[in-house]
């Protein structure tokens, strides 16, 4: 039931979620409380205005993906840890499992033991039983992994993980069973500073190995690189919109996860 409503709260919270809320008491209000309606539809448009529009996006995604930039090059650890939540399962009609911008998880992780940064792969992340279930996300990541040149023979799996908590704690049992220490912790740059969090509260050396960055340096001289790219950033769109919702769900994770003793 947590699990259900950690992803269901969160929506009346960010942008577009807090704007239909307020467009809906707008609706409500308009006849018998006139200046109510008027001020939740000012506060709904200037939600939107503000979540939409690029340099509301590029600062707040760069307050996250920034704090742990990885080192060059990375040291050596006992294992490499790849957290789920980047891969699609194998259902019809896709023809193999699919991969979305998060899936930079995987190649990076695969990449990182090509280079010869550990021996083994721990592939960490459930499926959500309420969400159509299917393969566990490891199990996917893991099939990846094996097209990508890691023996099947390299690769430990987590199945069961369904939050970052969960993650955690499954991948210390895996540790403590195999006499591993530390870890290249492999997650999407946003996504790092909360996990980096949990991992320390379980007791696991974790060293961040950040893939999957929306804000790169080009996108901050973009900002203010000419007239035109000025302009195109401070008008809204979808895509930046749903960028600070991101931002925000993990500043809203970080909160809730200290509350529960997590981090």
């Amino acid at each position: 039931m947590f699990l259900f409503f950690s992803k269901l709260l969160p929506l009346f919270v960010y942008p577009l979620g807090l704007a239909c809320v307020l467009m809906l008491v707008a609706l409500v209000t308009l006849w018998w409380r006139p200046r109510i309606a008027t001020l939740s539809l000012a506060i709904a448009l200037i939600l939107l205005l503000v979540g939409g529009n690029g340099v509301a996006a590029t600062y707040l995604l760069r307050s996250l993906e920034w704090q742990n930039l990885p080192s060059n090059p990375l040291p050596n650890a006992d294992a490499i840890v790849v957290l789920g939540g980047g891969v699609k399962p194998q259902i019809p009609p896709r023809p193999w499992v699919d991969v979305h911008e998060a899936g930079d998880r995987v190649l990076y992780g695969a990449q990182l033991f090509r280079e010869g940064k550990a021996p083994f792969v721990i592939m960490s992340g459930g499926r959500i039983d309420w969400k159509g279930g299917g393969p566990s996300e490891s199990a996917d990541m893991a099939k990846i992994a094996i097209a990508l040149g890691v023996p099947e023979s390299a690769i430990l799996q987590d199945p069961t993980s369904l939050n970052t908590y969960e993650n955690a704690v499954n991948v210390r049992k895996i540790l403590q069973e195999r006499g591993l220490r530390r870890i290249l912790l492999v997650t999407s740059a946003m996504h790092m500073p909360r996990s980096l969090l949990i991992f320390a509260k379980q007791g696991i050396e974790s060293i961040a190995a950040p893939t999957d960055f929306l804000i790169t340096e080009q996108d901050m001289r973009e900002l203010s690189a000419s007239t035109e790219s000025t302009l195109l950033n401070w008008i809204p769109d979808a895509d930046r919109l749903q960028q600070v919702s991101r931002a925000i769900k993990e500043y809203i994770g970080i909160v809730i996860y200290r509350l529960r003793g997590w981090i």
